[in-house]
């Protein structure tokens, strides 16, 4: 289910008129809806460490150098160097003046910043990513912009969290007819999710969040 699609669907269940273009989506109340289906999938992607959101990167250390610019979008849990783990460590003045030689890494600014190396060394990071959509073209988003874009979110969970969650936010009465349906079926696809697509509970990440 693309965007176009999921905004239809919203507007079908608010009892709106759907649409047949993108671009027809210039009243107020779509740009409502378009706004919450965004805010909705941030908020849920943000919530768990989710396995859908597991990504890998590899970066490239040039030789004798001991910062690289940080294009990892999201949370780090795992950096590798030569098969060997480096842990974060939250005192950067100690890569920054070049005296660590444990296996460590730090953050400062938009740099990520590690022990100097002789030669030229890959870096390999697991994160979990803050691009929650993807283009028709398969490029990371962060958030559905375009009739074609996709959620990351698993398909068979969008319309019971990005349309009735949509649809909650928008009507905002739990007295209207289809608000307990709405969040009734909200709640067991995010418990769905949470039982089926979690990473293992005894799983527990130590490492920062990066911000730019």
């Amino acid at each position: 289910m693309n965007y176009l699609e999921i905004i239809n669907k919203c507007l079908s269940e608010l009892s709106f008129k759907q649409v047949s273009d993108f671009s027809e989506l210039v009243k107020p109340e779509h740009q409502r809806i378009k706004n919450y289906i965004n805010i909705i999938a941030q908020e849920v992607c943000s919530s768990e460490n989710w396995n859908f959101l597991l990504k890998e990167e590899s970066l490239t250390l040039p030789a004798q150098c001991s910062e690289i610019t940080n294009t990892i979008n999201g949370k780090i849990i795992a950096v590798y160097i030569e098969n060997a783990e480096y842990k974060f460590c939250e005192d950067f003045k100690r890569l920054l003046l070049k005296k660590e030689k444990a296996k460590v890494f730090s953050i400062f600014n938009d740099k990520l910043l590690f022990p100097e190396f002789e030669k030229e060394q890959t870096v390999k990071i697991i994160y979990y990513t803050r691009n929650w959509a993807l283009s028709s073209d398969n490029k990371e988003k962060s958030k559905l912009e375009e009739a074609t874009d996709i959620s990351i979110i698993p398909q068979q969970y969008i319309e019971p969290i990005l349309v009735y969650g949509t649809s909650m936010r928008i009507k905002g009465d739990p007295q209207y007819i289809k608000y307990n349906f709405w969040q009734s079926m909200y709640n067991s696809a995010i418990a769905a999710m949470r039982s089926e697509i979690t990473v293992d509970a005894n799983y527990s990440p130590a490492l920062k969040l990066f911000r730019k």
